[in-house]
């Protein structure tokens, strides 16, 4: 016998998910433990017969075969047929269940726990896998297990995929009718009068923005229905959050609560809390069952929790964008719409004398520009009837505002000065967050949102860890905001190993000004570490409002690189330019990025620290995705060193380059918009200086050549020249390289990624190298030995083939250094790379079979003479004309006689 079952009072879902099990389970039958709920009763009076239901006392445990147990993980929930779970001939207990992170007592041997709104949906899924029909009964009471544990797709725990499930049900011929009779029910008549005395006897509080109400009913027995109770308590009085309790007698000595949760403030656990007295449930609704306890102990403990639990609400002051982009009265039409379009705004602030006067939308520009009013000053047009927030507005407040108004902007005032501004964008993004964060789903997405500290501390290195803890002090001191961002961000979300994570390049930034951070906010930290870590070397670069501490080979930090900017926005005057950049906030400087996976940012200081901002999905793309996502459309455009970090990225951590990002990169490179750049610039640090860089990381990685590959299907390689192809020809001239390389220069005293370079652009017609080599701001030996290799090439090819003796290779092949000799074996066919060979491995290293010392004993006067005769000698020996010191003697003695 294959048994199904429900937890006690079971709801709709516990039964849909039993009904559901039976098609996968072929002659199982579903036990309601223990009673159910009053709407699940009345559906059983009247379609009993339609489902395999048994009742427990009709079991002969010896003949059960295997257990499945649907909607808990608790044995305690399933009353006396817990029992069943301890006999020793079951052969398989399965649990089906959709409340995450319950620590189960049930000895399951499979588990299918997910995070969806109700159990019923993963059954669903797994009939849907099998191509398994219903009938329309089974189809309704499923359904109806989905609408009722997500409040027909209502509650914040609710996915995509009830929603499929709920489709899929309708298609089986759910009716909808039966759905609509027994998902509201209706409160029976004893909940009714217990609706009027709780109403009666509610307590509240406030804190926070957020109400909390709670109330005890006592009553004789068991009452059947209260978590619609509690539902309609919430829905009637407003309230954010309620503790229902029910207290009632077993006996004259023992009596029971059960506590039903609700809430509906964001960031709130109910499931952690009920979970550390023994019940569980979901997030915004959980419940527990208690004998013989201090009903109101136990009340004022989750109390307690609630209240601790609640989130202090943002403000304007963790929203605004900070500074704002200003224009005076005066300013053009024109000009205010180049400015918008220069920085991505939907509006600008009008100031004049330091007070705020008016705003101007993009859409009051473009009414102006459609009646040819370009020249006339904005202040004709802008809107003077303003509404103001100060810092401290919290965000319902500013809600309520825009939407009461209709306003898209509110100007951040303090001491009456213009100090930030928050958008309809901001807001819409910080709803949509808190209900990302929300519910059963929300549970993962908020562990990823909010950083454990500790964990972070345990995977970076210590030394590490104490500079960013004193950096986030003196933040803190001086009332500022600090967030670690981008590639260390993205190193520690994906590392694994634990205390050993010691990266080399961290980016630090302050954002602040609406705390007295002025454009040196940056620069002033860095000094301020400075003087705490007095073995680094500060450089402070103004233009781009940074600065940079420098370790170098330091007992602890080793060679350590930590930049520290102010939150700043940028422009590119044109493309391939260097980026203009102002003082902005965190928002913005993360905006300005180049892809998702590095526009991440974890707040270093209190009171939020080990928060994650991710405003554009990269947490996705990094862990679960894997994918690399570019955050414009221009981005490659303006700067072409970015395919080349996306391509990096790519092959360094096995991710794809996202299509539409693929699409842009292949965009701005057929566009032709780097050679046009080029001619019409003398500068373009993009395809020269920044360009080397982004070459040097790629070169010197052991995944160089997968990321040389990638970068030539993409069409890459024309940003170093137009004709640069990673054919057949170079591909063999680059695993040449590596050869020589392992073998001529074991030791490194070469550079390698420079080398590599050097191949690719030796590859190019004689004409492009040095302009190429100089482009990229080579060094000057690498640009001597690429202007020199078209002569030196061609004199090895007219002479070496010629050559019989080792002593004239040798002589030939002598006057060039090793780096000279790889990029001319490259080029050459392979009998000439054969004699470079040899001569590189054997003749280079013959040495003369006489010294300085020998002729000065042979009575040969120290001289000029001396280098001419050991010269020879080493030629004869190359030669096999002399073997040992006697003929070397004879040799002299023939040639040079005294």
């Amino acid at each position: 016998m294959d048994l199904i079952l429900c937890h006690t009072t079971a709801d709709f879902d516990a039964l849909g998910a039993a009904v559901g099990l039976t098609r996968l389970l072929p002659g199982s039958k579903i036990v309601l433990t223990g009673g159910s709920h009053p709407p699940v009763r009345d559906f059983l009076a009247l379609h009993r017969d339609e489902y395999p239901l048994i009742e427990r006392r009709s079991v002969n445990p010896e003949k059960i075969r295997s257990l499945s147990v649907v909607d808990t993980q608790q044995r305690d929930r399933l009353g006396k047929a817990a029992e069943w779970l301890d006999l020793p001939h079951l052969g398989e207990i399965i649990v089906y269940d959709h409340h995450l992170g319950q620590e189960s007592d049930i000895p399951a041997t499979r588990s299918h726990i997910s995070s969806v709104g109700a159990t019923t949906t993963l059954i669903v899924e797994q009939l849907q896998q099998q191509e398994i029909s219903l009938t329309p009964a089974e189809a309704t009471v499923m359904a109806l297990g989905i609408h009722v544990d997500t409040g027909s797709l209502t509650f914040d725990q609710s996915t995509a995929r009830d929603a499929l499930a709920l489709a899929w049900l309708m298609q089986q011929g759910a009716s909808l009718s039966v759905i609509s009779t027994y998902r509201d029910p209706g409160l029976s008549l004893q909940l009714q009068q217990l609706l009027t005395e709780a109403l009666e006897n509610l307590e509240y509080l406030c804190l926070h923005g957020y109400t909390v109400a709670w109330v005890t009913l006592k009553t004789d027995a068991f009452v059947p229905g209260l978590s619609s109770l509690a539902s309609e308590l919430v829905e009637l009085t407003e309230i954010d959050a309620i503790l229902l309790a029910n207290e009632y007698p077993l006996s004259e000595s023992d009596s029971r609560l059960t506590v039903i949760g609700r809430s509906q403030i964001p960031k709130t656990n109910l499931n952690l809390l009920f979970q550390l007295l023994g019940g569980g449930g979901h997030s915004q609704a959980a419940s527990l069952n208690l004998r013989g306890v201090d009903s109101q102990a136990i009340l004022k403990q989750l109390l307690d929790g609630v209240k601790a639990q609640i989130p202090h609400p943002l403000t304007a002051r963790d929203l605004m964008s900070s500074p704002v982009r200003t224009i005076l009265p005066e300013t053009t039409i024109a000009e205010a719409q180049r400015i918008l379009l220069r920085y991505g705004h939907s509006g600008l602030s009008v100031v004049d004398k330091g007070q705020l006067v008016g705003i101007i939308s993009r859409r009051d520009l473009d009414i102006a520009l459609h009646h040819g009013f370009s020249h006339a000053p904005v202040k004709g047009y802008m809107t003077t009837n303003l509404k103001t927030i100060t810092p401290d507005t919290t965000l319902p407040q500013i809600e309520s505002l825009m939407v009461t108004y209709d306003i898209g902007r509110l100007p951040v005032l303090e001491n009456e000065q213009l100090v930030g501004i928050v958008t309809r964008t901001d807001v819409l993004r910080e709803l949509h967050q808190e209900r990302d964060e929300n519910g059963e789903e929300g549970e993962e997405e908020r562990q990823k949102s909010n950083i454990n500290l500790p964990k972070l501390q345990n995977k970076l290195a210590p030394q590490l860890w104490q500079l960013l803890t004193i950096a986030s002090q003196e933040a803190e001191k001086r009332g500022w905001h600090l967030y670690l961002v981008g590639g260390a961000v993205r190193d520690l979300l994906l590392a694994e190993t634990a205390g050993s994570l010691m990266i080399k390049d961290i980016d630090l930034v302050v954002d602040g000004f609406h705390k007295s951070a002025d454009v040196g906010a940056g620069v002033e930290l860095a000094k301020a570490l400075q003087q705490l870590y007095s073995a680094a070397r500060l450089e402070i670069h103004g233009a781009f409002q940074t600065a940079a501490l420098l370790w170098h080979k330091d007992p602890e930090l080793d060679s350590l690189w930590v930049d520290i900017a102010t939150a700043r926005t940028e422009f590119y005057p044109y493309p391939a330019a260097n980026p203009e950049v102002e003082a902005s906030s965190i928002r913005q400087d993360l905006y300005r990025r180049d892809f998702t996976i590095n526009a991440i940012a974890l707040r270093l200081t209190s009171p939020r620290s080990g928060e994650l901002l991710d405003f554009f999905g990269g947490l996705l793309d990094l862990q679960e995705a894997k994918k690399i996502r570019v955050l414009h459309p221009n981005s490659f455009i303006e700067d072409p060193t970015r395919i080349y970090r996306g391509v990096r990225f790519a092959v360094r951590f096995g991710f794809e380059i996202e299509p539409q990002t693929e699409e842009f990169i292949r965009y701005a490179i057929n566009s032709g918009v780097y050679d046009r750049t080029s001619q019409e610039n003398t500068k373009t640090p993009a395809l020269q200086t920044r360009l080397k860089t982004e070459l040097k990381h790629i070169l010197e990685a052991p995944y160089w050549k997968s990321a040389l590959q990638l970068l030539d299907n993409l069409g890459a390689l024309q940003c170093i020249h137009p004709t640069l192809k990673l054919d057949g020809l170079l591909l063999r001239q680059l695993r040449l390289l590596e050869r020589c390389l392992r073998r001529f220069d074991a030791e490194q005293t070469l550079i390698h990624w420079q080398m590599r370079l050097e191949a690719l652009i030796a590859h190019l017609p004689p004409e492009y190298r040095v302009k190429v080599a100089q482009n990229l701001q080579l060094q000057d030996d690498s640009i001597v030995r690429l202007k020199n290799l078209a002569q030196s090439f061609s004199q090895v090819m007219d002479y070496l083939p010629t050559f019989e003796r080792p002593s004239q290779v040798v002589q030939l092949l002598g006057q060039y250094d090793l780096p000279m000799l790889i990029l001319i074996a490259l080029q050459s066919p392979r009998s000439l790379r054969h004699r470079i060979w040899e001569y590189l491995t054997v003749w280079a290293n013959v040495q003369p079979l006489l010294n300085g010392n020998d002729l000065k004993k042979l009575g040969y006067k120290p001289g000029p003479q001396y280098r001419q005769i050991l010269d020879d000698v080493v030629a004869a020996t190359l030669d096999r004309v002399i073997k040992d010191r006697a003929e070397a003697e004879e040799f002299l003695a023939k040639h040079y006689p005294l």
